[in-house]
């Protein structure tokens, strides 16, 4: 992750003490009942708002509880870090926030909807009894320092990106479907408008597509971009998700699988992300992935490849089968245009085991980034720490709001995304 050396998220923001002790005091109460206070607030809102659930929020996660999660977690470790400044500061986790909220073109309006329900849940859960005025100040202030730090965020982001804020959205047809034999789709759009090209992308950025599905709902879904750019194109990849394990099937990606090709209008947003390449450096590049995790990577190889061919670049790859792969030949033909690199896979169905760093020469001055499911980033993370790589160094994408489970103890858990 890098940031503009004024940005908003340098800034230290403080709670006045009087807030600061009753947030310390009831912090163990409002994290004892946070699950229910979520659920709740989202409940609140979406009967308030459908047209949030409809046209805004991923009903997946709504599904498997997994944005709950992350909104709880999200408040409570600002609200940690606001009563112990000792702690780190929670940056990165506000800039990967930042970064999907500006692909989804959230503005401020929005947080206020979020404040009334959010409180209203807050008060019903622990009683109108508990939550007395000075309770519900300090827990209110926690929530505005929050939210006008992600909302001065967002702000630069849609200035960099030349827009007002939520204006991120762009009308696209898709000039060419790429149909990969591990069963994913690569889409290039271009902007239907030829006076209005879209714009460049920094290695690693995502964007946000919107499906018009049969029932009305217009769901947005963020992938990763696996193109160079710079050509007013934009490409990325797809993997459709069945329904399995009592989770809901993708609705977004096998509706672009079942209905798009070329030829076909798709609404997509402009290119957003923290998981970018530092492209001034010169130290080595690490490259470690699962499953559809795979594609940040191609999009950081493809820059690698044209621009800084000689840097060195290690790319590590676990997955289920070698057919199973994602754009593995095109991994394998960018790998061979870059003159120092290393490329090592680890395939189940071939009796390789789990990816194993212990084997592996890793630079201690190169930078990692990592993609996959929560438990392969809970396991590769393990592996580097036992390995001394500063934790500054490794940088990680995520598919699921799942920040959360990241500052768990980890554990060897590795999951094929």
């Amino acid at each position: 992750m890098r940031l503009a050396p004024d940005s908003t998220l340098h800034n230290a923001v403080e709670l006045e003490p009087e807030h600061a002790e009753v947030i310390r005091a009831t912090l163990p109460l409002v994290a004892a009942h946070i699950d229910q206070i979520t659920s709740l607030f989202y409940t609140k809102m979406f009967a308030a708002h459908p047209e949030l659930l409809r046209d805004r929020f991923n009903r997946g996660n709504q599904h498997d509880g997994a944005q709950q999660k992350a909104l709880a977690a999200s408040i409570a470790t600002f609200a940690t870090h606001l009563v112990d400044p000792n702690l780190p500061h929670p940056r990165e986790l506000l800039a990967r926030i930042g970064h999907k909220h500006a692909s989804l073109g959230v503005t401020e309006p929005e947080y206020r909807i979020v404040h009334e329900h959010l409180f209203a849940a807050i008060v019903e859960v622990l009683g109108a009894d508990v939550v007395s005025p000075p309770i519900a100040a300090a827990w209110d202030r926690v929530y505005w320092l929050m939210a006008t730090t992600l909302i001065d965020f967002e702000r630069e982001l849609y200035d960099a990106a030349g827009v007002e804020p939520g204006e991120v959205f762009r009308e696209t047809r898709v000039v060419r479907r790429i149909d990969d034999s591990s069963g994913v789709a690569t889409f290039v759009v271009e902007s239907a408008d030829p006076a209005r090209p879209l714009p460049g992308f920094e290695p690693g950025q995502y964007i946000s597509v919107g499906a018009r599905l049969p029932d009305g709902a217009r769901q947005l879904r963020q992938y990763s971009l696996v193109n160079r750019g710079g050509d007013g194109r934009l490409a990325f990849t797809v993997r459709k998700v069945l329904a399995e394990n009592g989770t809901p099937a993708g609705e977004v990606s096998n509706w672009l699988h079942d209905t798009i090709g070329a030829g076909d209008a798709l609404e997509i947003t402009l290119p957003f992300g923290d998981l970018t390449l530092d492209q001034a450096a010169t130290t080595p590049v690490v490259l470690i992935s699962a499953g559809i995790g795979i594609t940040p990577m191609v999009g950081i190889l493809e820059y690698l490849a044209a621009e800084t061919p000689a840097r060195r670049t290690v790319i590590l790859h676990a997955d289920r089968s070698t057919t199973a792969h994602p754009l593995r030949e095109t991994v394998s033909d960018l790998a061979s245009r870059l003159a120092d690199v290393y490329s090592r896979a680890w395939y189940q169905a071939d009796g390789h085991g789990l990816l194993d760093l212990s084997r592996i020469e890793l630079p201690v001055d190169a930078d990692y980034y990592l993609c996959g499911g929560t438990g392969f980033l809970q396991y590769v993370r393990a592996q580097l720490m036992s390995a001394g790589i500063p934790s500054d160094r490794v940088h990680f994408e995520l598919f699921a709001p799942n920040d959360w489970l990241l500052d768990e103890d980890p554990q060897p858990q590795p999951a094929l995304a």
